[in-house]
Formats: structure tokens, C-alpha cells, sequence
């Protein structure tokens, strides 16, 4: 039966497949709430579910889940609270199948139903043949010109499986891969009773989960200016008290530690995202028209956002064995690092015999504190190439390279990587159902096919430019930052904390000074966005993390230190909005 209420209590446990384990109990007995969620895949996971899935067939889905669920699950079926997560990866239905066996040696009788249709690795050859060529969305490449095997295969699903699981009594709903937002749009839909074309609703429903997802990146975790959080250790993971109206207001238990501000949600509706039109399975969100408003302490008012139509294709997230990796750091110390680093480079290429001698292959130096490190990374589909023969080749440099340099790490034994390609395909191809505890099968509903409708437009833009005179100074004491990954791109977003600073920003920070600031951007395609409801800048550098986290050879993969690394630059700033400066200019 559908529930009618003022207020849904949406909770998340888990931001990825390694969180916070207590998590679940935290949320279940910190306080009330009526749905637990939780996020376990990215797009790496799916490659980590793929190999435990050799070892185990019977595997394939987030074993931690399971630990939680030892936790809670009593007491949640005690207080009707509802569970709704990804965990089930590869494998929702041996997810589901193994919970009920657990809950049974607990005496417990849950009602568990899981999402099937997302995994269409057996379908890619029919689909192919079909006149469906998988291309990448970056490189235009279709799949069949690759010359890969992929390993997994599955689209993002939407929200509307979940629903009519809780509509069909679920205590538990298990998904495999549905969007990371689609695990709050259910239970609001399910919760008031939404249509498939409540743009405005469910748009403000995938708001709210985008901010809920990562867990504590929302309340405290990852955040710019956490010198400002009063207890920012262990913090409190995140609330949705969604409405009716598709509002929420973003929370966390009280006293848990951490903090809930317009600038901590702020920082999270940033990450990982491309252009304002924030593309959904079950509707586009224009994160352009969303408004924050702090109502307490703790408490985030997220309103405003606008729907439009969903698009009629699907994300497809397809994994394939890319070969083997190994990498060698050696730190740099003393004087003359630069000609030393030189040295030490063309030692190693004449060495290993160079670039042509690896199917990619990567030299570079990076500044210390006390000096700089040099890595190389080498990757190639021979898996001896770059495990025995490349560590005696380097090794043999030892005595014969540049004067201080020693060896950091390196090992004889290559690791596999795998390669992620992402793709599209039209949604009505894509069948998903919802399998129920006695094994009835209900079919998810499609979001129907509709005129574009643009949303309201956006205010203009807040602040006017600084003048006068500027003092050098970083760029963090204005702006906050967060970044990550998207496939091989990487996102940047950049808000600023009241109107002037953001007036300054928007003129100031263009695409050629962001290349500017980020040399390895140089070369590359970038794309910038303005959100001024959030006083924001969101970037995208396209194709920065080569083929994706799994096989990029940056330090930092996934891009995590990025909008950090910017905010450490210096820049020209007006004095007027340098703190410690106003009341000199």
C-alpha cells in the first residue's frame, strides 16, 4: 500500500564499497528514520565484482552489506524501516538470496525483492548485430573496433523498480546498477504516490539523492574549509527529509559530529557532475535552478529544482581487460633536482628501451617538500614485459644514475588493470523487472515520451566584478573546491562564499586560466559551467585521467586532490575580498 506522509526520512550508510561499516547501525539507532539506503559501486567496483566473481560464481555483490544487515536488520523490520541499496553488483538476485538465508538463521522473515535487467553482457553480440554500436562517448569508437572482450556490461537503471518493489510490500530492495541518485527517487516516488512525469518532483528528488550519496562528503568529509567544523572527525552520515513537493532538507542525527552547512552541500552537488542538466534515467535535473538555504543548524533547505523530460537513452557502463601495470617511485634529494630528475629519466629510458618499448609509458617528476619523486609507470597486454624483465632493467640503474636517488617502491609482480567504456543505448531496449520474494516478476514502467520543456530560466548572476587594488594570496581563502572523476574525465567545481567573491570568480577564472593554472590541462578539451544559484564553477577536463581510474597513470587517479591542488595557487585577488585585508583596502 502506498504511504501518504508529510515527510520521508531518507538515510544513507555507505558511499562506496569499503565505508564506514558502523555506518548502518549509526543511522538506524541515532535517531528516526523511515528508509536506510546505500551507495557500494562505482565504475571500478563493477571491474572488483567482476574478479571476485572468478574466483566465487556465487559472488559478485558487496559482502559488507551483508555484515551491516547482521547489524540492523531486526530492528529495522521492527520500526518499518524500509532498505534500499546498489550491493547487489553483479549479482542482486544471489544477494537477495543469501540475505534471506542470514535473516532466517536469525529467526527473521523480511520480504526481499531485487532489480534485474541492468546486466547486458550476454546481449552485446544480438545488440550489436542489431545496429547498436556501443561507441564510446568520448572517442566516437564503436566496441566491435576496439578489439576488447568486455567483461561486464550493465546500463544505469532508473528509480521506478524500486518503487514498485516498496509499492509490492519490499522490506528490502536490492539493486544491482541503478543510478546512485535512483536510490532516494524510489522511496519519495513510492512515498507520495509521484507519476513517471513529475519532472519538477523527481528532479528535486535526484537533487537531494546526488547530495546524500557519497555519505559524509555531505556533512563534513572531503570538505575545503574543514579548519571551520568543530568536531570534524568521524562525521555523522547524511539525512534527506524529502516532501511531497520534491523539497528536502539535507540533516544528520544530532550530535554526531561533522556539520550540515550550505557550503558542505554545496561542495557535494559538485562533484562528479558535467553540464547543469544533470541527466537521470528518470529525468534531467537542472542543478542551475536549485536554491540552498541554511534553516538551522544542521539543516539545509534544497528547493527549486526544475525537471525536464528524460532522455531516451540509457548510460551503459561496459569493463574490459586493459593488460598489466607496474610502476617504480624514486625520490630525488639534494641540489640540482631538475638535472637530476634528467638524469635519472634518460638513464631509465635507455634502460627499459623507451616509450616503443611498452603499449603506453609514463615518466614523471614530481615536487616534495624535501626534494621531488620520479615515477615510472609502464603498461602493456605482455604481463612479463613489465614485471621481472622491467624491475631487472631499472634495478641495474641503481649505481649508475643520478648522486642521492633511491628507490621508494617497486615490485617484480605486475597488477591487471581493466579499462572502463562508457557508452549509450536507446532505454526502451533495456527491459528491467522487479523479482519479488515468491518470484513474481513485475515490469518497470518506462518515463514517457514527452516535449522537451524548458525550465524556468536562472537569476543573473549575483556580485559585480572587485576592483582595485589585489594582494597575492591563494585561492582557497575565497573559494572552496571539489573534484573527482568522471571515466577519464575529471570534474572541478568551484564556489565561492558570498556574491562579490563569486562576481570575481565568474570574470576571473575562464577556460585559458584554468589551462593556465593546470598545465596538464594544456592540450586538452575543457568545458566550464556556471551555477550561479550556487555561487559555483564546475569544469570538466576532458580525457585528463587517460582511459579512466582503473588504467590512469596519474598519482592521483580519480582526481580527488585536484580542486585542492587549485585552491593552493596563487592569485591576484581584489584586496577588498582578501580576509585580513578589508578594512586596509
Amino acid at each position: 500500500m502506498t504511504q501518504r506522509r508529510e515527510t520521508l526520512r531518507i538515510a544513507n550508510c555507505s558511499g562506496f564499497y569499503g565505508d564506514r561499516l558502523s555506518a548502518a547501525r549509526e543511522m538506524v539507532e541515532g535517531g528516526p528514520i523511515d528508509v536506510l539506503t546505500g551507495d557500494y559501486l562505482a565504475e571500478l567496483t563493477m571491474l572488483l565484482l567482476w574478479k571476485a566473481r572468478q574466483r566465487d560464481p556465487e559472488a559478485g555483490y558487496a559482502l559488507s552489506f551483508l555484515a551491516q544487515m547482521g547489524d540492523v536488520l531486526g530492528t529495522c523490520l521492527d520500526r518499518g524501516i524500509k532498505i534500499v541499496v546498489n550491493a547487489g553488483g553483479l549479482n542482486p538476485a544471489g544477494l537477495a538470496a543469501k540475505l534471506r538465508e542470514l535473516a532466517a538463521l536469525a529467526g527473521l522473515n523480511p520480504s526481499v525483492a531485487h532489480l534485474e535487467g541492468d546486466d547486458l553482457l550476454d546481449r552485446l553480440p544480438q545488440l550489436q548485430g542489431e545496429g547498436h554500436p556501443f561507441a564510446h562517448l568520448s572517442s566516437g569508437l564503436p566496441l566491435a573496433d576496439a578489439g576488447v572482450r568486455p567483461l561486464t556490461a550493465n546500463a544505469y537503471l532508473g528509480a521506478w523498480g524500486i518503487t514498485e518493489a516498496l509499492r509490492a510490500g519490499a522490506d528490502v530492495v536490492i539493486c544491482g546498477r541503478v543510478t546512485d541518485a535512483s536510490l532516494v527517487v524510489g522511496p519519495a516516488a513510492w512515498a507520495f504516490d509521484w507519476a513517471t512525469d513529475d519532472w519538477d518532483r523527481l528532479a528535486g528528488a535526484v537533487t537531494a539523492g546526488h547530495i546524500i550519496e557519497c555519505g559524509a562528503q555531505a556533512t563534513g568529509g572531503n570538505y575545503s574549509f574543514f579548519t571551520e567544523i568543530e568536531r570534524p572527525v568521524r562525521p555523522g552520515f547524511p539525512i534527506a527529509e524529502m516532501r511531497p513537493d520534491g523539497s528536502s532538507v539535507i540533516t544528520k542525527h544530532q550530535g554526531t559530529a561533522g556539520a550540515v552547512t550550505v557550503d558542505t552541500v554545496t561542495a557535494q552537488l559538485l562533484y562528479e557532475i558535467d553540464r547543469p542538466a544533470y541527466l537521470n534515467p528518470d529525468v534531467v535535473t537542472r542543478f542551475d535552478t536549485v536554491t540552498l538555504e541554511q534553516q538551522g543548524p544542521d539543516r539545509v533547505l534544497v528547493s527549486g529544482a526544475r525537471g525536464e523530460p528524460a532522455p531516451d537513452t540509457l548510460k551503459v557502463c561496459l569493463n574490459h581487460h586493459g593488460g598489466y601495470r607496474n610502476s617504480a617511485t624514486f625520490v630525488l634529494t639534494g641540489p640540482d633536482i631538475e638535472a637530476k630528475a634528467r638524469f635519472a629519466e634518460a638513464s631509465l629510458l635507455d634502460a627499459t628501451g623507451g616509450p616503443a618499448g611498452f603499449g603506453t609509458y609514463d615518466l614523471r617528476t614530481e615536487p616534495t617538500a624535501t626534494g621531488a619523486r620520479l615515477t615510472l609507470t609502464v603498461k602493456d597486454p605482455d604481463k612479463d614485459k613489465v614485471g621481472r624483465a622491467l624491475f631487472g632493467a631499472v634495478v641495474g640503474t641503481g649505481l649508475s644514475t643520478a648522486p642521492g636517488l633511491h628507490m621508494e617502491h617497486f615490485s617484480p609482480r605486475p597488477t591487471e588493470y581493466g579499462v572502463h567504456w562508457p557508452t549509450l543505448l536507446p532505454a526502451a531496449l533495456v527491459h528491467p523487472e522487479v523479482v519479488l520474494q515468491d518470484g513474481t516478476r513485475i515490469p518497470v514502467p518506462r518515463p514517457p515520451a514527452t516535449s522537451v520543456r524548458v525550465p524556468a530560466q536562472p537569476p543573473a548572476p549575483p556580485g559585480r566584478p572587485a576592483e582595485g587594488p589585489t594582494v597575492r594570496a591563494p585561492l582557497g581563502l575565497l573559494v572552496g573546491a571539489r573534484s573527482g572523476d568522471k571515466g577519464g574525465d575529471a570534474n572541478v567545481g568551484l564556489w565561492a562564499r558570498d556574491d562579490a567573491a563569486y562576481g570575481w570568480l565568474r570574470d576571473w577564472l575562464d577556460v585559458e586560466r584554468l589551462r593556465a593554472l593546470l598545465p596538464e590541462a594544456a592540450k586538452l578539451p575543457v568545458s566550464r559551467y556556471e551555477l550561479p544559484n550556487l555561487r559555483a564553477l564546475n569544469f570538466v577536463v576532458h580525457g585528463l585521467l587517460g582511459e579512466g581510474v582503473a588504467a590512469s597513470t596519474r598519482p592521483d587517479p580519480q582526481a580527488k586532490g585536484l580542486g585542492e591542488y587549485l585552491r593552493g595557487l596563487e592569485a591576484d585577488i581584489p584586496a577588498v575580498l582578501v580576509p585580513g585585508q578589508r578594512r586596509e583596502a
